[in-house]
């Protein structure tokens, strides 16, 4: 007996990131322009009760309809190949970082991290702040210390070992920094805007914290969209295992 698979499906994992980012990214600005349309009294209404002009991204994608529906379409679709990119990572770090016990353990670290940030995307998507608050809660703050720390920390290990990477790994590398470093300056000022708001309930600071809370969340999806230089030359191939006698 001689056993072979014949290749059922074969799709390119760059495709494969373009589009596991395409559809959060698309379900993102659908949604804020059907709050801006549809819902903006509601959507921009804070407790301040001072004129704003844009949605937090909580209520435009967890207060409407459809926009609820649609976000969580959305990161229901996207999270499986999400699971697929953490594991192919997982390779990649391995085979590109020194095999010893440090880095190997950091690896498994870093894929944890990037698990777990997927896992509470999908609880802060499907638990909304209405329906159940700490939960919503307590998803959104591991959903931002995982991604934060998951970006920090694959820029730190791939760092000095640049000179392994092929030319496109190089040039994803350099654009990791630099969403990486925008993501947290973004992050912060975030942050600060939020507290003017709060604090001194000043017209148009809740904007611009929903603006800047845009750019983390943007700046978020890019850096995953790196995965399209780092798998350009990578195949996922579905196959049909077939038993043939000799």
């Amino acid at each position: 007996m001689s056993e072979s698979d014949a290749v059922v499906v074969r799709l390119s994992l760059a495709r494969v990131a373009v589009v596991t980012v395409s559809l959060p990214l698309g379900a993102f600005f659908l949604c804020i322009y059907l709050s801006l349309r549809f819902n903006f009294d509601l959507s921009t209404a804070t407790h301040c009760g001072v004129q704003n002009y844009l949605p937090s991204i909580s209520s435009a994608i967890g207060e409407f309809v459809p926009q609820r529906y649609i976000w969580r379409a959305a990161i229901a679709v996207h999270s499986a190949p999400r699971f697929l990119i953490a594991s192919m990572y997982y390779s990649f770090m391995q085979r590109n970082l020194p095999n010893i016990p440090f880095y190997q353990n950091a690896v498994k670290v870093n894929t944890f991290l990037n698990v777990v940030e997927n896992i509470a995307l999908l609880g802060l998507s499907f638990v909304s702040s209405k329906e159940n608050y700490d939960i919503h809660k307590v998803s959104f703050i591991m959903f931002m210390v995982c991604s934060e720390v998951y970006m920090l920390l694959t820029c730190l290990l791939l760092k000095d070992h640049t000179k392994r990477l092929g030319s496109l790994e190089r040039l994803s590398f350099r654009k990791k920094k630099q969403l990486m470093t925008a993501n947290v300056a973004c992050f912060f000022v975030a942050l600060y805007f939020f507290y003017r708001h709060n604090t001194y309930c000043e017209p148009g600071m809740y904007s611009v914290f929903a603006l800047m809370e845009y750019l983390v969340v943007l700046t978020n999806m890019a850096f995953h969209m790196t995965a399209y230089y780092d798998f350009h030359n990578h195949e996922l191939l579905v196959g049909e295992w077939k038993t043939a006698s000799s």
